[in-house]
């Protein structure tokens, strides 16, 4: 044990570590968090523009009249339709803040960026070319990745101009807020005369635009891939993995992946505003942000709520029964904390393999549920990381859901038992020894 231990130690975490504390993967996953209230809010306004009881949706349209929810679409598209342009700015904002400078600056240069290099006419259903315009449809899910790259790139290069003073300064005395504006104008002007640059390149050389090329040649693939079976072992395997080194895991593989798995959400919720069946036959994803919320980390990483509920049944140790008191209200609420350390689950060889394998089987089962129709895909409706497990299930996909939801949790605890029984043994005979030693001494 120790030898593995001393392996950990010298060769893996310092390469986790290593990728974790990459300045981009920072800005990424803190970046991406500014767009979290916009869809949990555009969510609310989408379940109540669609409520899943059919006869009140009936009765609110003769009593309201057959446009009473159009405000609420509206509010739906006006969080939701936005989130690569608030994606962009949160990034290079977190860039830039997390290097020391002002990072206001850098996330309204990217801001513009966006808008730059995004088409500015949209063609109207009847064939007629509207100028002067910033299409929504590309400021959503499919403006993500580029949201991402943007980002990144105006807060690194935002940055190093900062870094090499090449800067205007003002003297002393001028307002702070005067300062920082005169601070990004030659940043801003290198980085906005490139992104011209690059908007000419596309337009004229490749008659489309930078967000275009990018959703079909990048965006488009990544989709897909996560879309797969790989992409649904990946995560389950991906979040645990980090976790067990004592890496936030979750934040990290959801920063990273958020972004491709949004835009997934978002492709589905078209489907449904557009009055489509949400099927596969009709272009669902599968794998989207709430198959990963509600199915591979609910309760946590890990899916623990599973080995809480063997400690609260069958613990004899003194260390499990009080663990498991301790952690059941946090594990109801998605936070695991107290049993991934407690038990512990970090770096504990024994508790590695039902750690990671119970997310890993309750994507796959969930994967096949939904492309079998056991289950429908999932539609724009998010609801907050600490929704209890069954309600959130029912709020974001239904009855069919929440019952798969409450059925893969009854199987994380039977995953966990015989891992539980044998770690429960260790520690109820080291428990019986030190009493009897402590019984000696006295």
């Amino acid at each position: 044990m120790s030898s593995f231990q001393n392996n950990l130690n010298e060769k893996v975490i310092p390469i986790v570590m290593k990728f974790v504390n990459l300045k981009g993967v920072l800005a990424l996953k803190d970046g991406i968090l500014y767009t979290l209230p916009l869809t949990l809010v555009g969510s609310i306004f989408l379940l109540l523009a669609q409520l899943p009881y059919q006869p009140l949706n009936d009765w609110l349209a003769v009593t309201l009249g057959a446009g009473w929810t159009d405000p609420l679409w509206k509010a739906y598209g006006a969080t939701f339709n936005i989130i690569a342009l608030m994606g962009t700015i949160g990034i290079a904002y977190t860039y830039a803040k997390n290097e020391g400078y002002e990072p206001l600056s850098a996330g309204v240069i990217s801001f513009v960026v966006f808008v730059l290099t995004t088409s500015s006419s949209v063609i109207t259903k009847s064939g007629e070319t509207v100028g002067d315009v910033i299409p929504t449809a590309w400021c959503g899910g499919k403006g993500m990745v580029t949201a991402i790259i943007i980002g990144l790139i105006v807060g690194a290069v935002y940055s190093w101009f900062m870094k090499r003073n090449i800067t205007i300064k003002m003297p002393a005395g001028v307002p702070q807020g005067v300062a920082n504006s005169f601070a990004a104008l030659i940043p801003g002007a290198v980085i906005i005369v490139g992104a011209t640059v690059l908007y000419s390149v596309f337009n004229w050389g490749l008659h489309t635009t930078l967000i275009e090329w990018i959703y079909k040649v990048i965006q488009t693939p990544l989709q897909g891939m996560t879309d797969s079976i790989g992409g649904v072992l990946f995560m389950g395997f991906a979040i645990p993995f980090l976790w067990w080194f004592g890496v936030h895991g979750s934040t990290i593989v959801s920063g990273v992946m958020s972004s491709v798995l949004t835009s997934n959400t978002l492709d589905n919720a078209a489907i449904v505003t557009s009055g489509k069946e949400l099927t596969i036959a009709n272009g669902a994803h599968i794998v989207t942000q709430q198959f990963l919320d509600q199915f591979m980390t609910v309760t946590g990483a890990g899916m623990t709520i599973g080995l809480v509920a063997a400690m609260l049944a069958f613990s004899k140790s003194a260390q499990c029964k009080q663990l498991g008191k301790l952690a059941i209200v946090p594990a109801i609420f998605n936070i695991n904390e107290p049993v991934t350390f407690g038990t512990p689950i970090v770096m504990n060889p024994f508790m590695a393999l039902p750690f990671i394998i119970t997310p890993m089987l309750s994507g796959i089962i969930l994967y096949f549920a939904i492309a079998t129709g056991i289950v429908p895909p999932f539609g724009g409706v998010m609801v907050p990381w600490t929704t209890p497990p069954v309600i959130s299930g029912l709020l974001v996909g239904g009855v069919r859901t929440a019952i798969l939801q409450f059925l893969v949790l009854v199987m994380s605890f039977f995953i966990y038992l015989p891992f539980f029984k044998k770690l429960d043994n260790i520690n109820y005979k080291n428990e019986q020894a030190a009493q009897r030693g402590n019984g000696v001494s006295a």
